[in-house]
């Protein structure tokens, strides 16, 4: 779906844990630079190489991927991307995301699960098993690190706004000459009304309240969540209002 010039939000068709679901990988380009933002989850190359495709980008102009966060439904096809793509795809991520990316630590998610594995249902401890080796199998190398406030100079110019909470490193990226914010899982959509993430998927329910307010402080016409889509709707307003805590 075409945002604004340049920028589309793409819908990739997703399982998640059984329920058929549909995620919002943003792509962003321009003359010099084309912006993959999140990767889908794992095996999703082909459906995320025809939506580069069907925008009308020639998929192989791909050169810079960045990642919002560790979790696996946003770096699931890194590591076959950048096989398919060998040495032209540079992977940007915030410096608290890094050694999860890289596989020097192991995910919060996954490593809550481990710390209450013996309580765990067989789906969960299935589940753990699965993650676990994925993230064993398929670390990426982060080229660039992020850091709060940095302005990216690509695609006339991408601020990177530090929003932890859901993960430790999590970060939402906004276009300030359209005025969008692509927020990651800072925020969705639930029945068209723009929420937080649920707290049950949150590392930290304090920071990630917190990291509302630092949204608010931007001028935001247009949202992209990751999971839910567009939310177009006085999107100042509605963000100002789950930063003072009215979540509903």
């Amino acid at each position: 779906m075409k945002i604004a010039n340049g920028i589309y939000m793409l819908e990739i068709s997703a399982n998640i844990m059984g329920t058929s679901s549909v995620i919002n990988p943003t792509l962003i380009w321009d003359n010099d630079t084309v912006i993959l933002i999140d990767t889908g989850f794992p095996g999703q190359l082909p459906q995320i190489r025809e939506a580069i495709e069907n925008v009308g980008v020639s998929f192989d102009k791909l050169n810079l991927v960045i990642l919002t966060h560790q979790d696996i439904d946003h770096v699931g096809s890194l590591s076959t991307i950048l096989k398919e793509l060998p040495n032209s795809v540079k992977v940007l991520s915030h410096q608290e995301e890094n050694a999860y990316i890289q596989g020097e630590k192991l995910p919060v998610k996954v490593a809550q699960l481990e710390a209450n594995l013996n309580s765990l249902p067989n789906d969960l401890k299935a589940l753990y098993e699965k993650l676990k080796a994925f993230y064993e199998n398929n670390q990426a190398k982060v080229d660039k690190t992020l850091t709060d406030g940095e302005e990216l100079p690509y695609c006339g110019g991408i601020t990177v706004i530090y929003t932890p909470g859901h993960t430790p490193g999590h970060i939402c990226l906004y276009h300030k000459q359209c005025k969008i914010l692509i927020a990651g899982d800072a925020l969705q959509l639930d029945g068209g009304e723009l929420v937080q993430a649920p707290q049950s998927t949150n590392f930290d329910r304090d920071l990630s309240i917190n990291s509302l307010k630092m949204l608010a402080k931007y001028d935001i016409e247009t949202v992209i969540c990751y999971h839910g889509g567009l939310f177009k709707d006085n999107a100042n307003q509605r963000i100002a209002e789950l930063a003072n805590g009215h979540l509903h």
